[in-house]
């Protein structure tokens, strides 16, 4: 996008929104979004959560969703970031089912030969790159610390407990995806791995079990470049942050991912409908802490609980927040910066 930004404009690229459909037309919220509010991404899902009567999302088969990311993009004056959580394993949106290869998780590639994870990796990268999806929402690197952790043990996410072999095979992971020219999002900061709940149920609390060497995977791969982008947690820690989850917390984004670990690129928001953050603040509220707290994409899958004007909604409360003085301009201009120089990163299409 060249020129000086509009706000609108530099607002929009701040969010990545989800949607229902195999296809969109013109009169479609999410186009409206694109056209009007300068949406600068999208995010798809192969299933529908909020409503399970409603078979399928956005996912039907290859040929479908080039067609569909296509479709997307030419109506962007900016060229979207249009991602999907591809780990492998059980969080899978691409499925075989649908005609693309198959894959193995995290938990599986980290009892073979690191060099295993990169060939997974690039057929991954591969995959995606040939239906237009341009950002993958991986590698987990979040550590295999509770043998009772229903979304990351539970679903085979974490490469293994030891920082340093996760680090190593995420690395990998990362690096076949920049061969492929696909960007990559390390999550979930600052670790998930030691919870004991899901977020997308509610409030889970890891003061009593987070270890600092949760810490770790994320402070190589950045010291080492490996890192395109990170996605926070919405666990809670007292010790962190005596008052919010880390996606609300300047403390955990601001002070210990950007000051202490030296992180200077885009930071996600995990869902931000997740009963963690929904359950205990309104939209205007849970908006307004991402913000403080320095996250520069704020993720609203719209899968949680449906609202084809979340777009819409999420770009005018930041707008108010910012003609009413509550955020400052220059905190828009940072995160539309940083969001400019991942975009920048590979030829988007």
């Amino acid at each position: 996008m060249s020129g000086e930004l509009t706000l609108r404009e530099k607002i929009g690229q701040m969010l990545l929104v989800g949607f229902r459909g195999y296809t969109v037309q013109e009169s479609d919220p999410i186009v409206r979004d694109i056209v009007e509010r300068h949406i600068g991404g999208i995010i798809l899902f192969d299933q529908e959560m909020a409503d399970t009567s409603i078979k399928g999302r956005n996912i039907q088969s290859p040929a479908q969703v080039a067609a569909l990311t296509a479709s997307l993009q030419a109506h962007a004056k900016n060229p979207l970031l249009i991602a999907t959580d591809q780990e492998g394993g059980r969080v899978n949106r691409l499925k075989a089912a649908y005609g693309f290869p198959e894959t193995i998780s995290h938990e599986e590639l980290g009892s073979r030969p690191s060099e295993e994870t990169y060939a997974e990796a690039a057929k991954i990268a591969r995959a995606l790159k040939s239906v237009g999806l341009n950002f993958n929402l991986a590698p987990v690197v979040d550590l295999d610390l509770a043998p009772d952790n229903p979304i990351i043990k539970g679903k085979k996410r974490s490469f293994g407990a030891d920082p340093f072999k996760v680090a190593q095979y995420a690395s990998q992971f990362v690096a076949a995806h920049r061969a492929e020219e696909v960007l990559t999002c390390l999550k979930h900061f600052p670790g998930h791995g030691s919870a004991r709940g899901d977020t997308h149920l509610g409030l889970v609390n890891v003061t009593d079990s987070w270890d600092k060497s949760e810490l770790l995977p994320f402070k190589l791969l950045i010291a080492d470049g490996w890192c395109d982008a990170i996605m926070t947690a919405h666990v809670f820690n007292a010790h962190l942050d005596p008052e919010r989850p880390a996606t609300l917390s300047r403390a955990v984004v601001q002070g210990l991912l950007s000051g202490q670990l030296g992180f200077d690129g885009v930071v996600l928001s995990d869902d931000l409908e997740m009963k963690a953050i929904s359950s205990q603040y309104g939209l205007p509220q849970a908006i307004e802490f991402a913000l403080e707290a320095g996250i520069d994409v704020l993720c609203f899958g719209n899968n949680m609980n449906f609202d084809p004007e979340i777009g819409r909604k999420a770009s005018d409360i930041i707008y108010q927040l910012v003609d009413s003085g509550k955020i400052a301009l220059s905190r828009i201009d940072d995160s539309c910066a940083r969001v400019q120089r991942l975009k920048q990163k590979f030829k988007l299409r």
